[in-house]
């Protein structure tokens, strides 16, 4: 077990891609992590699948309660809705700009990268996401590619769902490894 002694924190909220948030809670379950689902409210939240609602997850902790030095990572699930709710939450950036300022591993997939402009955080990062938000990444100074996972200084960025399994794998080694440098951005 990889992870053993690890705590993991994933950052959701209703309107999370189900996939983005199984898939990684399950494979770093299975590494040894305890990992606590976050959100902007507690009792549970419900993802998406498919064009339509599905699962819901229990919420650990709420942004409130929730301190990054509790966790040795962040994971950022995407959907269209979920980041899109929690960019404009003032609680969630500066969680997620915590973790960068402590140089743990951030890891956003799909549409996730969104927090990450919002976080003023992402210039000058080689990252990766879903298609439709290229643009947006590129614009707030990210260097953007089309690669299934992408990984700078502990950063990990995947496009979609396919792409799970090279996200997953990725995210686990960077939370082995631990802590890394601070985590700047480029100029």
């Amino acid at each position: 077990m990889k992870l053993s002694g690890k705590q993991v924190a994933i950052l959701a909220t209703d309107g999370f891609e189900q996939s983005e948030l199984f898939s990684p809670l399950k494979a770093l379950k299975n590494e040894g992590a305890e990992v606590h689902v976050i959100s902007d409210h507690s009792g549970e939240i419900k993802g998406w699948k498919d064009g339509n609602w599905g699962k819901t997850i229990a919420v650990d902790k709420t942004l409130e309660e929730a301190k990054e030095s509790d966790y040795n990572a962040i994971v950022l699930p995407g959907g269209v809705i979920n980041p899109d709710v929690l960019r404009i939450n003032d609680d969630a950036l500066s969680f997620i700009r915590d973790f960068f300022e402590s140089g743990k591993p951030v890891a956003a997939i799909c549409h996730a990268p969104q927090l990450l402009i919002s976080a003023d955080v992402i210039k000058g990062r080689r990252v990766t996401s879903y298609q439709s938000i290229k643009d947006d990444l590129i614009n707030a100074g990210a260097k953007w590619e089309d690669s299934e996972c992408v990984c700078d200084s502990a950063l990990v960025t995947s496009r979609n769902p396919d792409d799970l399994p090279a996200f997953n794998a990725k995210v686990i080694e960077e939370i082995k490894e631990g802590v890394h440098k601070k985590q700047k951005q480029s100029v």
